[in-house]
């Protein structure tokens, strides 16, 4: 390999980062690691329900992301099997919502991952908890 080659963890970034269904909605990569991500998205009008609120899809959406990138980090592919969330809290507008994604137990071909969502607001153990995502994944 040359010092001009893309290195693997830069292909799969950048793969990840520009997943289609985030950029409609405005969520963001922020952070990536081995079996761990972080994602954003700044909760705007257009992401609300009849109740004022952020849709719920829009959340599961933001942690899904962080899941799918977290799981996908190791440069295999890897394919939800189950997932499912707890919504704890509500946000305002112009509120950025953080999820937070890392591994929790991997058996062979499969993984669990926990993914927290906050509102952002100051240091991640200091943030409100806004849901809670968990979710496995099959790497064929």
């Amino acid at each position: 390999m040359t010092a001009d080659e893309p290195t693997v963890e830069a292909d799969i970034r950048e793969r990840i980062a520009s997943d289609p269904y985030c950029d409609t909605l405005g969520i963001d990569l922020i952070d990536l690691g081995a079996g761990t991500a972080r994602t954003e998205l700044a909760v705007t009008d257009d992401l609300l329900n009849f109740h004022g609120t952020p849709h719920g899809g829009a959340v599961y959406s933001l942690a899904d992301a962080a899941f799918a990138a977290a799981s996908n980090s190791h440069g295999k592919t890897a394919l939800a099997l189950e997932t499912n969330i707890s919504y704890l809290d509500s946000v305002e507008v112009e509120t950025t919502l953080v999820a937070t994604a890392k591994e929790t137990h991997v058996s062979g071909r499969t993984a669990e991952y926990e993914v927290v969502v906050t509102d952002g607001e100051g240091e991640a153990e200091d943030a409100t908890r806004i849901a809670t995502f968990r979710g496995r994944v099959y790497r064929p």
